[in-house]
C-alpha cells in the first residue's frame, strides 16, 4: 500500500515546509519573550554551554568527568526551576519555548519502526485528493450526502426493477468495494446513460480509497489513451511516466470509455490495461455510457469477454439526473 512517487513527493515538500513554518514561528516566540525578559535568553545560553565547558575542562586536566558532570547537572536543575519560574511569573508554561514535534510518534521524521507514519501519509492522502480533484468532481460529494430521492421507484419492464432499487444496490456494492478495498480486491465497470451517477459514485470510492491509503489515479479513457500514444511514440517523456502510473497505482478509474477516437491503437491500448492489470491483480473501475454487446462491438469480443468474467458489472438507468436537477432550480 503506497502512494505514486510524486504524491510522495509533494507531500514530503509539504511535510517539510510545516516543519519549517513551525521551527520558525518557535525562534519568532523565543526572540519576543527574550526581548521582555533577557534573562530568559542568558539561560538558554548557558544550558547550552555549560556540558561542553565543564567536560573540556574535565579531558584537559585528564580528570575522570562524572564528577563534573553531577555538578553540571545540579546546575542545569537550577537554571531550568529558574526558567520555569519567569515563564510562570508571565502567564506560559514550563515548555512553552521548547521545540515539541508535531507527532510524538515520529518525532517529525515520517518514518516510525521502518515504515511511513500515519502522518506522512496524512499529507500523502491530502495531495493525491488534491490531484484528483482537479479532474473529479470531488466537493462534498461522499457516500453520507448521496440521495436516491431523485431515482423514479417505478419498476422498469426491459429491466425488472425500479431505477431507485437497482441504484440502491449499485450503492451499497460501490460503498462496500470502496471501505473494504485491498489491492487485487476486484474491479467494476459501470454502464449506463449519462447523468445517472457512475461519476458521483466513482469520485466517493476515489475519496475513501484515497484517503485510507491506496493509490488511486483518475482520468478519462481519452487522456490515457494518449499518454499511452505518446509513450510509444516517444513524443513526450511524461506520457511514459503517466502511462505507468496507470499499470502500477492500486486503483485505476478510466472514466467515459467510448468517448474517445477508436482506432486500433485504441483496442490494443485497452486490451493492454485491461488485461495487464488482471494479470498483476490490480483494480480497475471502468466508467461508460456504452451498454456490454457496445462495448463487444467497438472493443472486440475478446475484451468483452475479459470485463464479464473479471468484473462486476453495474448497470445503469433511468432519467438524466442533472438533467432533473436543471429543470427544478
Amino acid at each position: 500500500m503506497a502512494y505514486d512517487g510524486r504524491i510522495m513527493q509533494r507531500a514530503l515538500a509539504r511535510f517539510d515546509e510545516d516543519k519549517q513554518r513551525r521551527s520558525a514561528q518557535l525562534d519568532q516566540r523565543r526572540r519576543a519573550l527574550y526581548a521582555r525578559e533577557p534573562r530568559l535568553a542568558e539561560i538558554e545560553t548557558e544550558l547550552r554551554g555549560t556540558m561542553s565547558r565543564i567536560i573540556s575542562s574535565a579531558l584537559a586536566r585528564g580528570t575522570d568527568p562524572l564528577p563534573a558532570i553531577r555538578v553540571l547537572r545540579d546546575e542545569n536543575l537550577a537554571l531550568q526551576q529558574e526558567r520555569t519560574q519567569l515563564l510562570a511569573a508571565m502567564g506560559y508554561p514550563a515548555d512553552y519555548l521548547e521545540e515539541k514535534p508535531a507527532c510524538r510518534l515520529c518525532g517529525d521524521t515520517g518514518y516510525a519502526n521502518g515504515r511511513v507514519c500515519g502522518c506522512l501519509r496524512a499529507y500523502s492522502a491530502r495531495e493525491q485528493l488534491a490531484e484528483l480533484s482537479r479532474l473529479l468532481p470531488l466537493g462534498e460529494d461522499s457516500f453520507e450526502t448521496f440521495s436516491f430521492d431523485w431515482y423514479d421507484s417505478a419498476v422498469q419492464p426491459a429491466f425488472g426493477v425500479s431505477p431507485r432499487a437497482n441504484m440502491e444496490r449499485n450503492f451499497d456494492v460501490c460503498r462496500d468495494y470502496a471501505y473494504q478495498f485491498a489491492k487485487g480486491g476486484g474491479s467494476l465497470l459501470l454502464s449506463g446513460g449519462t447523468g445517472l451517477g457512475k461519476t458521483f459514485l466513482s469520485a466517493c470510492i476515489a475519496r475513501v480509497v484515497s484517503e485510507n491509503g491506496f493509490s488511486v489515479v483518475y482520468d478519462t479513457a481519452a487522456s490515457v489513451f494518449a499518454r499511452f500514444e505518446d509513450a510509444k511514440f516517444r513524443r513526450d517523456e511524461d506520457g511514459g511516466e503517466d502511462a505507468d502510473r496507470c499499470m502500477r497505482c492500486d486503483l485505476l478509474i478510466l472514466d467515459d470509455l467510448g468517448t474517445e477516437m477508436t482506432t486500433s491503437f485504441v483496442q490494443s491500448a485497452l486490451y493492454q490495461i485491461i488485461n495487464g492489470r488482471l494479470m498483476e491483480k490490480r483494480s480497475t473501475i471502468i466508467s461508460t455510457n456504452l451498454a456490454p454487446e457496445e462495448i463487444g462491438s467497438r472493443y472486440g469480443r475478446s475484451l468483452l469477454a475479459r470485463l464479464e468474467g473479471e468484473y462486476e458489472i453495474l448497470p445503469f438507468f433511468g432519467e438524466d439526473i442533472r438533467r432533473l436537477k436543471r429543470e427544478r432550480q
